[in-house]
This record gives structure tokens, sequence and C-alpha cells, in this order.
């Protein structure tokens, strides 16, 4: 128990899941029974009123029900309760009940009980407002100085100030400059209201220049004249706090001098009739509501600060009095006088929890227990000790908010692939220029152990391919069942894809003890996609522009046995050549060698020879795998095409520039079309006739050109859609070729994937070149660095797209020298202290602080051969 927690005097729980806010709460004599003794009047947004007359309860002991006087439901939620001289010809006391379309004032009274169940409380209706717009708070006072009665000022949602002089509507008035309502209060010596605006403005309305703004139809009726607004207002005075305020209440204990006290999100102001700061206080934390309150200081004000830590601090101007521990978050705070103590601290949360405490301090009333002068059982001590370590492991299991996978998963996903394509295509919206575009259908399967709740199918492939249907959505799955749905997968978009892969993921919720409504579960499994989705055979070419030749270690294996859905059975063991021939209709040739072991993938296209080439090693892989042999393995000795695949990198970059200038040149004509626009509708707006000078001419122009600049940038956009396939197509073979070369480890492979296709789609804001610029900058400063100079360079925080692909281009080709001359890729940082390299037998070194300087000439071609040395070729003209 806390040394400075609230005690408690009373306290209650209001009905069951009721909210409540800051203007549900109010505390006064509302019965007007004279004896000076406050009432808790409580207003939920469920429409209940409940007044309590609280007495002092024993620890232990419940409420007594007569504590509570009165419960009525209302029907329509409880904005806010005041309590004041709201009614004509008495200077007692009524209740105003404030919903959102009305206002309602009730007068409170008791009859005295003649049996042991005390007295009758009941509600009369005085009178009611049926507003013509939705309210939000009130605040209420003697406005216009008026003696022995209060009038009442609405705020609604719109900004309109509704007085209401009792019975009667007076009139209302638009706040000028409104956007949001914010905490509303009269201030009575200044005669004025106060509010804080969407600003955040404290600003003030002296209540004479509200009535006596006139309406901008005094003709018009009653009714109209609610709905009306008024002409714009001068405010009094505006200071501006600079953050949003949660509540605003004006105090005058003194007679000459009142102050009006500002609750902000993080400070609390107390300002003078005429807006200035008396003074303020920083809070160090989220406050939640607040109420000044007499001091018995001269000169100085209390004020209750509570706030969402569940801490209620005591300030004497700015000073901290006392700090006290409250059960709960309050929205509202009150000070309240009940029977003979003076002082009552009344807090209302917004789930109903209503107390009634007083400051003070509980003793430590704990005393120390006598020694058990026993002996030890270490024996019996080890047996509770294992005992218990055993507890906690089986609690620290199932309290996971996501347990650790299991052997046998809830739900699983399975995905089956068609060996065959569909006899009945399913493409659909197809922009392939082919004559027939193909489709291969795929039947997933869910199964499920448990109750899996809410299951959702997703079903992913990478653009330029596409799915009849992406997502499933299915009712809760019992125990022991399962699901299956059958979709088609086809080329939608006229380029070749860089991967024949697809995910399928299901997201559903397992119910376990400790969470009911249950915990996101996922399961996902992968599915490939057959080669003769996209390519069929074709006459095998003997000329190509891009060769690559493939080393391994075992005799070649006839292509009938290696792509029988490519090679007719008919051709035997002879076929030593194959063709392919894409939907785009690009061409791919896949040779044989009948003396070595070697395979020979050549294409007029680099990014084409890519899938074959996976394709290739993939099935002599299995192939091997099938024959139980376990030292197959593929090299690579050729030169790595990087001169091909900087112009694919150029092509890219020069695609998003133009986007680049579309989008500016877009901007300016929008700038230009919207100036012409403004310009003629003043023409035509003008009474007097005037010529337009050809200004129609030039917006008709104008918008032509508009059209002409987005129809280009949707054409470049999807022109680096093509682009940037193509890209990671050759970004895919390039990896692939150096894996071969330097015969990396599946996690250096891994490393130079992410490096190289960190993004599976790029944008004008993060695009391919910069972000593998700043992965391979990394890499060459770590893990391949030359000497400690380079790792002490610090890379750039902000990516941004750069002027040309120089330094790209440049980096790439140094990051294949450091490989060449045996640097590792290694992510540890052990890995980024100075390297100790064995360069393999036959490799000539480089001096890099020449190549670092050195450019790639125009119309030439770098590539890197096996033992690590540049040649150049030089192209021909």
């Amino acid at each position: 128990m806390s040394l400075f927690k609230a005690r408690d005097w009373w306290s209650t729980i209001l009905g069951e899941k009721e909210e409540f806010d800051q203007g549900c709460l109010c505390v006064a004599d509302v019965d007007n029974s004279g004896s000076g003794q406050d009432k808790v009047i409580v207003g939920s947004y469920k429409g209940y009123l409940r007044i309590f007359n609280p007495h002092p309860v024993k620890p232990g002991d419940e409420v007594q029900p007569e504590d509570l006087l009165l419960e009525v439901q209302l029907r329509e939620p409880i904005l806010q309760v005041e309590v004041g001289k709201f009614v004509s010809g008495t200077e007692g006391l009524h209740l105003a009940v404030l919903h959102c379309r009305k206002l309602c004032v009730y007068a409170v009274s008791g009859t005295q009980g003649n049996v042991e169940h005390g007295n009758q409380y009941q509600i009369k209706l005085m009178y009611e407002h049926n507003l013509q717009r939705s309210a939000c708070n009130m605040t209420y006072g003697p406005f216009g100085g008026v003696k022995g009665r209060d009038l009442i000022c609405i705020q609604s949602m719109d900004g309109m100030l509704m007085l209401f002089e009792q019975e009667s509507y007076a009139f209302g008035r638009f706040l000028p400059g409104f956007l949001l309502p914010g905490p509303l209060a009269y201030s009575s010596r200044t005669d004025s209201f106060i509010t804080v605006s969407s600003c955040q403005q404290v600003e003030s309305y002296k209540y004479q220049v509200l009535a006596f703004a006139t309406d901008s139809d005094e003709r018009q009726d009653t009714e109209q004249q609610k709905l009306s607004s008024g002409k714009r207002l001068a405010v009094d005075w505006v200071l501006n706090i600079g953050e949003q305020a949660l509540d605003i209440c004006v105090v005058s204990f003194n007679l000459g001098v009142s102050s009006v006290f500002v609750l902000g999100e993080r400070n609390f102001f107390c300002l003078k009739d005429n807006g200035q700061i008396r003074f303020m206080k920083k809070l160090d934390y989220s406050p939640s509501c607040f109420i000044p309150y007499c001091s018995v200081q001269e000169g100085t004000i209390n004020t209750l600060i509570a706030n969402h830590s569940k801490m209620l601090n005591v300030y004497q101007d700015v000073t901290l009095k006392w700090a006290t521990q409250l059960p709960c978050i309050p929205v509202s705070v009150k000070v309240a006088n009940f029977q003979d103590l003076k002082g009552v601290i009344v807090t209302l949360s917004d789930d109903g929890h209503l107390q009634c405490s007083y400051l003070g301090t509980d003793p430590s009333l704990f005393q120390a227990p006598k020694v058990d002068s026993r002996e030890i059982n270490y024996e019996e001590m080890n047996a509770e000790m294992k005992e218990l370590q055993k507890i906690i492991r089986e609690a620290s299991k199932t309290q996971d908010v996501l347990p650790e996978s299991e052997k046998q998963r809830d739900v699983t996903v399975t995905a089956e692939v068609s060996p065959d394509l569909d006899e009945e295509s399913q493409a659909v919206d197809s922009e392939v220029k082919a004559g027939a575009v193909p489709s291969v259908t795929v039947k997933i399967t869910i199964q499920s152990r448990v109750t899996a709740q809410k299951p959702i199918l997703a079903v992913c492939v990478q653009a330029p391919l596409a799915v009849t249907c992406d997502q499933f959505i299915f009712g809760d799955l019992e125990p022991d069942s399962s699901e299956t749905v059958v979709l088609s997968v086809f080329l939608k978009e006229n380029c070749c894809p860089s991967e024949l892969e697809g995910t399928c993921m299901v997201s559903y919720n397992i119910q376990t003890e400790l969470n009911p409504e249950g915990i996101p579960r996922v399961a996902q499994c992968k599915f490939t996609l057959p080669l003769k989705l996209i390519c069929f055979p074709a006459q095998p070419s003997k000329v190509a522009n891009h060769k690559l030749t493939i080393d391994t270690n075992k005799p070649p294996i006839s292509f009938v046995t290696l792509f029988p859905d490519f090679v007719d059975p008919s051709e035997g063991d002879q076929a030593n050549a194959l063709g392919f021939e894409f939907l785009t209709a690009s061409k791919t040739t896949l040779l044989a060698s009948k003396t070595s072991q070697r395979y020979r993938i050549q294409s007029d296209q680099l990014e084409d020879l890519w899938l074959v080439t996976k394709e290739l090693i993939h099935r002599l892989e299995v192939h091997f795998k099938k024959q139980n042999c376990k030292d197959f393995a593929c090299t690579f000795s050729g030169s790595i095409p990087l001169q091909e695949y900087f112009e694919l990198i150029d092509r890219h970059f020069e695609l998003r520039l133009n986007a680049e200038k579309f989008q500016e040149l877009l901007s300016e004509r929008a700038v230009q079309f919207r100036a012409i626009e403004r310009r003629l509708l003043t023409r035509f707006k003008d009474k007097t006739p005037a010529p337009l000078q050809h200004l129609d001419t030039l917006l008709e122009g104008t918008f032509r050109e508009v059209i002409a600049l987005a129809d280009a940038a949707e054409e470049n956009q999807a022109n680096m859609f093509q682009a940037f396939a193509k890209l990671k197509s050759a970004t895919h073979l390039v990896i692939m070729l150096i894996s071969l070369w330097q015969k990396l480890s599946t996690d250096q492979v891994a490393i130079l994937e992410a490096t190289f296709l960190p993004l599976a789609e790029d944008t004008q804001e993060l695009g391919w070149e910069e972000t593998v610029d700043a992965a391979v900058s990394y890499l060459l400063r770590t893990c391949l660095s030359k000497s400690s100079k380079e790792q002490a360079l610090t890379l750039s925080s902000q990516l941004s797209m750069p002027k040309d692909t120089s330094r790209l281009k440049k980096n790439i080709t140094l990051f294949c020298d450091r490989l060449a001359k045996g640097g590792r890729l290694s992510l540890s940082t052990d890995s980024a202290t100075q390297q100790t390299a064995v360069m393999p037998g036959g490799c000539a070194t480089i001096p890099e602080s020449d190549l670092e300087e050195r450019t790639i000439i125009p119309g030439s071609t770098a590539m890197f051969s096996s033992n690590g040395q540049i040649t150049k070729q030089k192209s021909k003209p």
C-alpha cells in the first residue's frame, strides 16, 4: 500500500459497461435542503441520471442503498449536468441536463419517509428546449449582470452559441473561424464567454457583443433564426497557448480579482481577466482533468490536477504541495462538502468508478514475524525448487502471445500445381500479344487440427503473372476439417517474370486460455510454376548476342531425360539442342556438348537467359539426386557480362528520370490550367460582360497538353515496369553466375540477393539504384574493405535518387573485383576486420587504386573472367 494513497471515504461502481466523460459529474445541494450538504449528480452516455448522498463507510462494508437518492433513465445520452437558478420566479436550485438535441431542466424534491426505507426523491420536468443543432457542451451564469437567476449558453458542434433565458430562447451566434468545439466557460466579473479555438488560442467574447450582433436578415422567423448564422463577431482578447485545451475554469474567490484557468495537454495556465498570463506550469505528465479551489493562504489558489498515471497532484499556484495515488484514471474531479467533512475530493472515471476520498497517509502496521529457528532440509528445498522451476517453464510456454512453432502445426496449407496446362485457358484481360495465353491450375488445401477462427487465404504471385482469384474468406474451421480451393495462374502483362514462384498465406485466430478472443496465427507455403507456362518449344537458333557456358563434373544428360515436356521422345538420345520461345516472342537456345561436360545457353536478350539457366541447373540437381550422386557441382568459368547488365540499369534509370520530368510538366500544366480557370470564372461572374481575350482557346490547349502528358506518363510507367522486370531477371542471373564463379555458400548467396534485390516493387520515392548503391557501399566498407580507412567512412543515412548511375556501376565493378581477389561476404562484426585473402591458383592481382579511378570507357565492354581479370572488348559500331 502506497504511503500517499487517497483515503477512500465512500465509493461505488455505476452500472455495467456505461461510459462517462468530463461533464457527467456535478456536486451541489440540488434538492434545496438548506443543510449545506452537497449531493453528487452523475449522468451517463446511456442516459442514466443518478443522485447520491454519500455517507461514510467503514472499511470492508458496502455502500448503503439509501445513499442512492434517485436513479432514472432519460433514454438519451447525457452530455453534461449542471445545477443553478434556471427557473423564473424562484431562486431555488434546479438541475439542467444537456442531451444531444435537447436541454431539459428538472426540479429535484424529496418527500419525508414514514418507514425505515427513508425519504423518497423524484424529479419533475420544468421545461425543455429542443435544439436545432447537435450540442457539445454548455455553461451558465448571470449573463448581462442579471440578479437572482442564471442563463444557459450551449455550444453546438458547428460552433454556434445558443443562449437561453430560462424558459425562452434568446439568440444564437456563430463563432468566427470555427472548426472544432472546445471547452467553454463564463466569467461573471467581465461578463464574457471564454473558449479555446482550433487555432490553439484562448478567445474571449463579451456577452454584450453577442447580444447586439444582428443576424443577416432580421425579418426571418424565429425558427429560421435558430438555423441562420450571425455576422462576424469581434473578439475581446486572444492568447495563443500553442496546444489544445482539455478544460477551462473561471474562479473568483476574491471579489476584486478573478482568474481564468486553462488546462492544456502539457501545460497549466492561469490568466488574468484581460488575457495576460498570471503564471503557467509545465507538466511532465499527461493530465486528464482539474479543478481549482480556495486556498487558506491569501493571494494563492489551490488546484487539483489528475493525470493518466492515476495520480492526483495538489498545486498551490505552481508549487506542488501533495501527490496521492488514485485507484483509477478520473475524467472529472470536484470538491464537495458532506455532513461535517468539508473538502471531500469526488472523482469519476470513464467506466463509472465514483469515489469520494480525502488526503492523508496510511501508517505502516507491518511487524516482522518471529524467526522460526528450525533446521533446514536441503533435500526438500531442492525438490521444491525443481518443482517450482517446472511450473515456471510450463507457465512461460502457455503465456506467450505468439507460442513457438510446434512440430505439428494447428493449421497447414499445401499447394499442388497441375503438371499439365489447362485445356481451356483461364487467362482474362491478358495484355500478351501471343495468340493463346496458357494457364495452369493450382489446388490449395487448408487442413486444421483445431478450431481456426476467421481464416483468410491470400495467394500472391509476382507480376507480370496473375491469378484468377487472389483472396478467399472461409467460415470457422472445425477440428480435423479441411477446405480446398482451385485457381489458375497465367501471364497477364507482355513481359517475362523474374520468378516462377507463388506464395499461399492463411491468417486465422486460435483461442487460448489467456486470450479467449483468439491470437493471430499465420501459415504459409510456396509453390513453383512450370516453365511451359510462359514459353513453348521452338526451333533452336545458332546465332545469338549473349552466350553463357555452365561447366559440370558429370557427363551431359540427354534433353529427352531433362526436359521431357519440351522434347519430342521420337528424337531419341541424340537431341543436344533445345529451343524455347517465350510468349513475349523472344527466343532462347540450350545446347549440350557432345565431347565435354558443358551446357551453353544463348539468347538475343540477356534477361531471357535467367529462367532457362535456373531451370537447367535445378533439373540437373534433381536428376543426380535421384541417382544418389552427392558430388555433383556446377561451375561458371566465363566472363560476367557486367556491361550488358549496366545497359539494363541505364535503361531503367532513364525511364525513372523521364517519370520525374513528366511529373514536373504535369504539375506546371495543372497550375496553368487552374489559373486560366480562375480568370474565366472571374470574367463569367462579372456583371458587365467583357471579352474573353482567347482565354477559352488557351484553356482548351492547356487541357489537351495535360491529357497528352498524362498519356505519356502512363506509357512511361508501363515501360518502366517492363524495364524493372528485365532488370530483376538480369540481376538474378548475375547473382547465380557470381555464386557459381566464387562457389559461394547458401548464406553468402542470401547476402547477395539481399544486396541486389532489396525491393519487390520500384517507386519514384525509393528506387532500385539508390538502394543497391547503399547496400553495395556498405559491403565494400565492411566485409570487403581493404583498409581501416574505408571502415571509418560513414555512409549517408538518407536515400535519394542519384543524378546518374556512374557511382553505382563503379561500386558494382569494385564489388566483383574484391570478390575475385578473395573477399568473402559476411555480416558478422569479425569479418569487418582486415582480411588476409588467400588468392586461388591462377588469379592475377589487380591494382585497386587504378581500378577505383578507372571509369568505363564508352563503346567498350567490361567483363570479369574466372581468374579475376578485367577483359575489354571493343564494341562494333
